[in-house]
């Protein structure tokens, strides 16, 4: 679930775009000089981002201009409400307002080596008056160098809600090294996020990823067989979650079977094979389980509401 960064000065403005000018640019009556500032709307585009621009005014004139010459609109609009925020939220900025810290991946679930790093999770519940303000609050704060991430609570619980396995670990993990009343409170009421939405979580996930892994190994006749380990360890997941009404994140039993397949010690036939048998595992679990239909919406709701104004 990796994010993909590209430099938007490296994309290619589309023709019909309104655009704003930074530079002075010759109007059509002789001898005037529109501004900076002046809107126009790209008439033309070059093939790469190296080359010039046609910009066409009201006026009718046109003009050629590097990318460097003007700014979209939209984005001129919008550029003073994201000031404040920042481009990259991180934790240096809202680290204050962290209720929930916790350890997932190798170390949680018991597959760590001695070179593996420290995964941790969280919530952060920021005051009422950056809620309210202009500039709301990023949904997400991390620190990449130390493989942190924190999610705000109201998109924390919508990810709990849908049965999101990363965030469902976070209120199961038995690694907490830091917990506000609040946090300890919806630890307690973590049982209201298992629905039977696990099954189509879980399920389609990872059916959707082994797809990825066979055409990776037809194209390249390579596996990620670390990614591999970890479908398995999401399907062993939900069929317990579906049978007994709990998230397992350690592993247990399954360790080594689990380490073989990271080790590419079991041959790709008998994973595939202990994939499908879990995928009819995960059908039965389905058809018997006592979970219910849907999550507690309103009850995750009324958490959400008393932590808000916990913090007015």
């Amino acid at each position: 679930m990796a994010d993909i960064q590209t430099s938007s000065s490296n994309l290619l403005v589309p023709i019909g775009t309104q655009v704003i000018t930074r530079v002075a640019t010759k109007a059509v009556s002789a001898g005037e000089t529109r501004p900076a500032g002046a809107v126009g709307e790209i008439a033309s585009a070059p093939t790469d981002a190296s080359h010039a621009y046609r910009v066409r005014f009201a006026d009718g004139g046109e003009i050629a201009l590097g990318r460097t010459e003007f700014t979209i609109l939209k984005h001129y609009q919008s550029a003073g409400l994201g000031e404040r925020t920042g481009a990259e939220p991180d934790l240096e900025a809202y680290g204050a307002y962290v209720i929930y810290r916790c350890v997932v991946g190798s170390r949680a679930y018991g597959l760590a080596s001695d070179a593996s790093d420290v995964d941790r999770r969280g919530i952060y519940l920021p005051p009422a008056k950056l809620h309210w303000s202009l500039y709301g609050v990023p949904e997400q704060i991390q620190d990449a160098r130390s493989d942190e991430v924190y999610w705000e609570l109201q998109k924390f619980l919508t990810l709990a809600l849908k049965a999101n396995p990363n965030v469902l670990e976070c209120l199961y993990t038995p690694l907490v090294e830091d917990a506000s009343e609040l946090a300890r409170e919806l630890r307690e009421l973590r049982g209201i996020f298992l629905s039977k939405l696990i099954y189509q979580s879980f399920g389609g996930y990872v059916f959707s990823q082994f797809k990825k892994l066979e055409q990776d190994l037809r194209a390249h006749g390579t596996l990620r067989w670390k990614h591999a380990m970890h479908l398995i360890r999401l399907l062993l997941a939900g069929i317990t979650a579906l049978r007994e009404g709990y998230m397992p994140v350690e592993v247990g039993e399954h360790r080594e079977a689990l380490l073989a397949i990271r080790r590419e010690r079991m041959p790709w036939d008998e994973v595939n094979a202990w994939r499908l048998a879990l995928h009819r595992e995960l059908d039965a679990a389905f058809a018997m389980t006592r979970l219910p239909e849907r999550p507690d919406y309103e009850r995750a709701n009324a958490f959400l509401i008393q932590a808000r104004r916990s913090r007015i």
